[in-house]
């Protein structure tokens, strides 16, 4: 029996026009209000950049794949130790909305993989729930949520 590979897949559409979700995810002046607390640079085609997040003390490298303006964005990051791609399409809707569905892939059906699969899998509904508040009622969602994973109690 040939061993499955896990993938995850989360979607939310957004109720702005693609051309705002494009740049709210590349841009990162505008994803450190939903998503990142810094980045080294915009999301470009083939540029490396750093993310940081204000949960963890530490930076993560991400390598940026392709890039279709107002359509697909890819870039790689690593996962314990493994560089994984991930996806995300965006696609115009009825009444100028957007749905984002995003890709990440793929790890091997094992304890690691799993625990990657429900970590990242919260970690993407996240991703979107806090898009969506940003980019609707200009909120930040993460302002504050993962305190409790640091010492600033």
């Amino acid at each position: 029996m040939e061993k499955q590979t896990l993938e995850i897949k989360a979607a939310l559409q957004m109720l702005k026009p693609v051309s705002e979700v494009f740049e709210a995810i590349i841009d990162p002046v505008k994803m450190s209000n939903y998503f990142i607390s810094k980045s080294s640079g915009r999301m470009e085609e083939g540029k490396k950049i750093m993310w940081r997040f204000p949960e963890f003390d530490m930076e993560f490298p991400v390598r940026v794949g392709k890039i279709e303006k107002d359509k697909y964005i890819s870039f790689y990051w690593d996962v314990d130790g493994i560089e994984l791609l991930t996806e995300m399409t965006l696609t115009q809707r009825a009444n100028n909305s957007t749905l984002v569905s995003i890709t990440e892939k793929s790890r091997e059906n094992d304890e690691a993989g799993i625990k990657w699969l429900m970590g990242n899998t919260e970690g993407w509904a996240n991703f979107l729930a806090c898009l969506k508040a940003y980019l609707e009622y200009g909120i930040n969602l993460r302002k504050g949520a993962f305190d409790f994973m640091t010492d600033k109690n």
